[in-house]
């Protein structure tokens, strides 16, 4: 009976197997035929586009990347490390670093232990995409 049992397992894997995998006689891409209207108005068929493509002027994507968004960034100095991260992530900046300014390269275990003693960068307007980097050490140690 256990015999039966693998096999019918086997014999059902191996189904499984065969029949989640796709078999077409088109040599051609698995990606589906879309239109594309371009700047004339005309409308071309897109069926196997490469990299080098685009119907998008130049200049309309260059516009979209350098829009970034800016924030404030506020005076984390002095703060519990974790009040600073939570304050930084109001205003917007969600890239965040923290390091030991002690120099001693100690991971910063429970943030409300440590105390920022520098940023980087300094306070004000910057884009919200930029990594903000806070210096601390533990709270009973001086910057």
């Amino acid at each position: 009976m256990r015999i039966r049992t693998i096999a019918a397992g086997l014999a059902a894997a191996a189904l499984l197997t065969l029949t989640a995998c796709e078999g077409t006689s088109d040599t051609g891409s698995n990606k589906p035929d879309t239109t594309v209207e371009g700047t004339s108005g005309q409308t071309k068929q897109d069926t196997d586009t490469t990299e080098g493509d685009t119907d998008a002027p130049a200049d309309d994507a260059t516009e979209t990347e350098t829009e970034a968004v800016t924030a404030t960034l506020p005076d984390l100095v002095g703060q519990d490390l974790q009040a600073a991260q939570d304050e930084a992530q109001a205003a917007g900046f969600y890239v965040l670093d923290d390091q030991d300014a002690s120099g001693q390269n100690r991971l910063q275990v429970f943030d409300r232990n440590w105390t920022v003693c520098s940023q980087k960068p300094a306070s004000g307007t910057h884009p919200t995409d930029t990594p903000v980097t806070l210096f601390a050490v533990k709270d009973e140690e001086t910057c």
